[in-house]
Order: C-alpha cells, then structure tokens, then sequence
C-alpha cells in the first residue's frame, strides 16, 4: 500500500471514532374523529299497492367510521330533510297536506353503534337521530355499515308526479 493510502485511511479511521448517533422522539396526538358516506345519491321509495295500502319505502345505506375519547366520548350520526318534496300537490315533511301524513324511518348501526329505537318521524326543522356512539367507540379501519329504511305515508290527496327531499345526514364525534 502506498503511504498517501496508508495515511487517508488512518484519517478515517480517526474521524470515524468522532460519528455521535442523534436520536428524536416521534409523538402523536390522537383525537376524535368520524366519517360518513351515503352509498347512493338517490333512494327511490315506492310502494307495492295499488290501492293505498301500503306506504312508500326505500332504504338508504351508508358507511360510517368513528372514534371517540376513551374516557368520556360520544357520538351520534342525524338525519334531518333540508329540502321538503319539491312540487305543489305532492307530499311534505314540513307541511304535510293531510294531518297524520309523515315520512317516518327505522334505523340501523352495527356495532359499535347503537341504532336510534322504533319509527322515528323526519323533520324539516331539526336532526334527528340515526345512531350513537358511546366513549372507546372505534369502527373497524374499513368502516361499518348503517341504513334509514324509511316510510312515507300513501295519501291518494298528492298529486300525480315525481318528487324529491333531501336528506342530509351528519356524523360527530367527541
């Protein structure tokens, strides 16, 4: 080996005993979340009379995820109609035109959820509830499923025609 050879590796050797290792601690700070995702834009509702019989009905599939504070967390996914049925003579959530007229609905949560109880009534004025979330509530990483299946009463006082509502569902966590 020549001597320039000998000496550029004595000086790595050197410098190699000056390397000093540096360390950093990684923290994270994780909260409440939640998420929400309506499976489809519409949900036809229809009925299976043709004399008044039955009501209208549909289903409206969702998927939710959630976590909530471990301690003492909740959550709650609502449901409430920012746009009654469009069309004069048709059915309303807020002005039905027969007294007793109602767009009612069941609910549906897997677990960890808790669906809201019985037939609920939709209003034009506030949110209703869907389901809730108690504290240490998680969904799995791909979410998990929940449902309106809902239920308008068939009033022969509407006027033939096509109408729409809009639901609007909100999912919140703590």
């Amino acid at each position: 080996m020549n001597r320039y050879a000998l000496v550029f590796a004595c000086a790595l050797l050197a410098l190699a005993g000056l390397a000093q290792a540096q360390t950093t601690t990684l923290t994270v700070a994780i909260g409440p979340e939640a998420a929400l995702s309506v499976t489809a834009a519409t949900t036809p509702l229809a009925t299976t009379s043709t004399t008044f019989g039955n009501p209208f009905t549909g289903t409206t599939t969702m998927n939710y995820m959630i976590r909530t504070s471990k301690s003492s967390g909740t959550g709650t996914i609502t449901v409430e109609v920012t746009s009654d049925f469009s069309g004069a003579g048709g059915p309303s959530v807020g002005t039905p035109p027969t007294a007793g007229d109602t767009l009612a609905y069941t609910c549906a949560v897997s677990t960890p959820g808790t669906p809201c109880s019985g037939a609920q009534t939709a209003s034009t004025k506030a949110a209703t509830a869907v389901g809730n979330f108690g504290a240490g509530a998680s969904s799995a990483k791909a979410g998990n499923a929940a449902s309106v299946a809902w239920s308008l009463t068939d009033d022969p006082a509407y006027a033939t025609g096509t109408y729409a509502a809009t639901a609007t569902f909100t999912i919140s966590a703590a």
